[in-house]
């Protein structure tokens, strides 16, 4: 199996809130319509930035059919407490219609145990069989899925067609290494915001799933399609992708961190998105100090943005 699903530039949704602190439906799926029209290939819902562990399975799943019936491309995160919900989530998936799966390891419970995780694994691409799937590896779920697991699911699971690395720059090398440059119908996806340029261009992936898109669609565009043009030699436009991916690198570094949907809700208010205003847990807030510095370095990396792009070979 192989899908154009798991290529180009694909934004993790937040969940936004209603002032009763429920998902706002409405606002997920404009924001999901906008950012497709903007230029993203696809996007990823409910994973950790859409904050999958605060939402109920059920409003998981009408958050998954919104899009759908939307006409957004969807990538649906599996994550959940045990196998039975993940595979819930998977098969809810394949039958509404949606276009892939990001297969979330098992956690908290024998999350550290392979022959656990292989279950868990087969269990969830079994439930989508003919759902495209890429496997979700983060040092956060406390399990790294190397390539003798994953070829092993390979031969049973002709639907797991690709990786979706979180670790950063040396599990990204790992993974191209031993996992998904063999042959063409393994795709590698980026999965952190600050190694789109090595993930692209040392890497050969196909696509970045990103967290700053939200907030800066046609910024991330850029930098994803300059990293695409580098991998194939362009001189310029490797020097201009590493000068953009190292003006975010403040910025998407919030991705790697515990307030990563914290700092991006915030992000999206500056941008007048006001739904993102509001956390499910009422006591989840920046520190003013939090506030401000995000404040000053998005302003800052706008003024540079707005300069910057003047110069040849800056935006594609």
């Amino acid at each position: 199996m192989t899908s154009p699903i798991f290529s180009g530039t694909i934004p993790a949704l937040m969940t936004p809130c209603t002032p009763d602190r429920t998902p706002d439906f409405d606002a997920l799926v404009r924001k999901g319509q906008e950012l497709f029209a903007a230029g993203m290939s696809a996007v990823v819902y409910c994973g950790s930035m859409g904050d999958w562990p605060l939402l109920t399975d059920a409003q998981r799943m009408e958050g998954v059919e919104r899009l759908v019936k939307a006409g957004v491309p969807l990538i649906v995160g599996t994550g959940a407490v045990n196998t039975k919900l993940a595979v819930a989530h998977a098969a809810h998936a394949q039958k509404v219609g949606a276009q892939g799966l990001m297969v979330i390891p098992r956690v908290l419970s024998r999350g550290g145990s392979m022959t656990a995780q292989k279950a868990h694994f087969k269990d969830i691409l079994a439930a989508a069989p003919d759902l495209p799937a890429v496997i979700y590896n983060s040092p956060h779920y406390g399990f790294a899925t190397r390539a003798d697991l994953f070829f092993e699911l390979r031969k049973d699971h002709k639907n797991l067609i690709g990786f979706k690395e979180f670790g950063g720059h040396d599990d990204l090398s790992y993974a191209a290494e031993y996992i998904t440059s063999g042959n063409d119908d393994v795709s590698l996806m980026i999965g952190v915001d600050t190694a789109v340029v090595h993930g692209f261009v040392n890497c050969g992936a196909t696509g970045a799933i990103t967290g700053i898109g939200n907030v800066l669609p046609a910024e991330v565009l850029n930098l994803v399609a300059l990293s695409q043009d580098a991998a194939k030699g362009n001189a310029l436009s490797r020097q201009r992708a590493t000068e953009l991916e190292t003006a975010l690198n403040v910025l998407s570094k919030f991705d790697e961190g515990a307030d990563l949907v914290l700092f991006f809700k915030h992000m999206m208010v500056l941008n007048g998105d006001a739904e993102y205003t509001l956390h499910f847990n009422e006591s989840d807030a920046l520190s003013d100090s939090q506030r401000g510095f995000v404040e000053a370095q998005l302003k800052l990396f706008r003024a540079w943005y707005a300069d910057w792009s003047k110069l040849a070979g800056a935006v594609l």
